[in-house]
């Protein structure tokens, strides 16, 4: 097999695929015709973000299998026209783990005892050591905002200067965090109050886009925030600001908004936030261990074995896939409309399989519901490592079948929990590409699974239905579908809409000012990009 290579990477992946046969060319400095004609005959494709994998070049690869990113991001691939042609995208999320972890820690060390200002005043001839005062860690109190694999690690080490730890994550389970000794709160704002360090291992999302803003940081009085996560999760003004004004006593960040940075940048103007040019995973070992993590996905896809960590849609049997194929899909947006009405931490998750589909190896359509629960918060999830995230997290998935079940031929349920509520989430296919969800908690509907849905539950009374379609009119709000479920005559109801745009939170605040209405979720499925 042919393995092009666009970046520079360690030895000692392409080593190992060297080792088991294969041929290796390395064309870094490549412009991009010549690129496009070193993959003519590319088995695999090995990048950094430095390289372009679109549509152009893929076309230029009809033998390609898989695309190995070295390294986490994958925005400079085109996941969708890979997916087109049957090549696997894949990258090495795990590799640089530590490294990041250390960076972080390194960080905070270097904001909370001023060590940049100390070294820079004694370069430039100052001896200020009553000028520099820093702050110490024992006693404190560390808050981490999301315990995924990166912030396991910063909370094991930062843990061992006996802090005290506080975290917010709404996908772990309570007893995985106290096995790291920390104690979940139930807000962000919650875990800013209560800390003197805060520490961002966030994904970067819709919804933690500039989330930590001027009112957030407000409750970090007299603290640290540290982010070596993401750039894009705090707002570099406000950051800057709370500094400079004496909210925050210092700040320390690797990750920014645009990179490289804008010599403007109000980050860099402030004395008191230490910066670095997105170096956290930038060590020897890391590189190594990205590079063998790319190899070896890049051999497993070449023998025919599942990829780890697969962004794509990974590989089934020719023979099952025609009856499953319906109900991968399915189980995902089932997974990930039930995450967002339960809207706590998740301790277990339960895929139920009815009818002609528990006859089949559904593995891969357990992993699906898998990834629709975790993909908000795990933004590299995928059907592939669901089940580890789910193993890190802590949270328990079961799986259970049943030939006997009414008014399906086949149907999948999901049901997610936090140990005190759940939410069930099943769904069918009525036809050929005709999913619905037909059960939400009990609630008989026959939703379309797409774009924006809004999911109203409310008092069953008369004028209800109408005042929500009067308040989605009002503000612009065109409804596409309406499917309305009840358990019994004048208890609670569930309506589920599907709407053309996204109502803003106008919409959500007028309709909850309303006594007859219980809840409101939105659930924005990934069609509507």
């Amino acid at each position: 097999m042919n393995v092009v290579v666009t970046s520079a990477i360690d030895d000692a992946g392409l080593a190992r695929l060297r080792q088991a046969g294969h041929d290796v060319t390395e064309v870094a400095d490549a412009d991009r015709e010549e690129l496009l004609a070193a993959v003519e005959n590319a088995h695999a494709l090995i990048v950094r973000s430095d390289t372009a994998v679109d549509a152009e070049l893929l076309s230029a690869a009809p033998d390609l299998r898989i695309v190995g990113r070295a390294g986490v991001g994958i925005d400079n691939i085109d996941v969708e026209a890979a997916t087109e042609q049957g090549v696997v995208v894949a990258n090495a999320p795990a590799g640089n783990v530590r490294a990041t972890a250390e960076h972080t820690v390194g960080m905070a060390f270097a904001a909370a005892r001023k060590i940049p200002q100390g070294h820079t005043q004694l370069k430039d001839g100052y001896w200020a050591k009553s000028d520099i005062l820093g702050s110490e860690f024992n006693g404190k109190t560390l808050g981490i905002v999301g315990l995924g694999r990166v912030g396991q690690e910063v909370a094991k080490r930062l843990g061992n200067l006996e802090m005290d730890l506080v975290a917010y994550d709404p996908y772990i389970s309570e007893d995985r965090a106290g096995q790291l000794g920390a104690e979940l709160v139930e807000d962000i704002e919650s875990c800013f109050q209560q800390a003197d360090f805060v520490s961002l291992h966030a994904p970067r999302t819709d919804e933690t886009e500039a989330f930590v803003d001027e009112e957030l940081l407000a409750e970090l009085d007299d603290g640290y925030l540290i982010n070596c996560a993401r750039g894009g999760l705090v707002d570099e003004q406000a950051l800057a600001e709370a500094v400079e004004d004496g909210i925050l006593y210092g700040a320390a960040v690797d990750t920014f908004e645009t990179e490289p940075t804008d010599p403007d940048n109000p980050l860099l103007a402030v004395d008191d936030i230490i910066v670095t040019p997105h170096i956290a995973a930038s060590t020897e070992s890391a590189k190594k261990n990205v590079s063998i993590s790319v190899a070896e996905q890049i051999l497993a896809a070449f023998e025919g074995e599942p990829v780890e960590n697969a962004a794509n849609a990974p590989s089934v049997g020719e023979d099952v896939y025609p009856a499953i194929r319906p109900y991968i899909d399915l189980a995902e947006t089932a997974g990930r409309i039930a995450m967002e009405l339960l809207d706590s931490h998740i301790d277990s998750i339960e895929v139920r399989y009815g009818g002609s589909i528990s006859e089949e190896s559904v593995d891969i359509v357990t992993a699906s519901a898998l990834k629709g629960v975790f993909e908000p918060l795990e933004w590299q999830a995928n059907a592939i490592n669901a089940t580890r995230i789910a193993e890190e997290r802590g949270v328990e998935v079961t799986e259970s079948k049943t030939r006997q079940i009414e008014d399906f031929q086949s149907l999948v349920t999901v049901t997610v929990s936090d140990g005190e509520e759940s939410v069930s989430v099943s769904g069918t296919q009525f036809a050929d590409d005709d999913p619905r969800i037909v059960r939400i908690d009990g609630h008989r509907v026959e939703a379309v699974p797409h774009g924006h849905m809004l999911v109203v539950r409310n008092e069953d009374a008369p004028g209800v239905i109408g005042f929500i379609g009067t308040v989605l009119g009002d503000h612009g709000v065109n409804i596409a579908g309406m499917f309305n479920g009840r358990t019994a005559l004048g208890g609670e109801a569930l309506t589920v809409y599907n709407l053309d745009e996204a109502p803003d939170s106008a919409v959500i605040e007028e309709l909850l000012a309303d006594d007859r209405i219980i809840e409101t979720t939105h659930v924005s499925l990934n069609d509507t990009a």
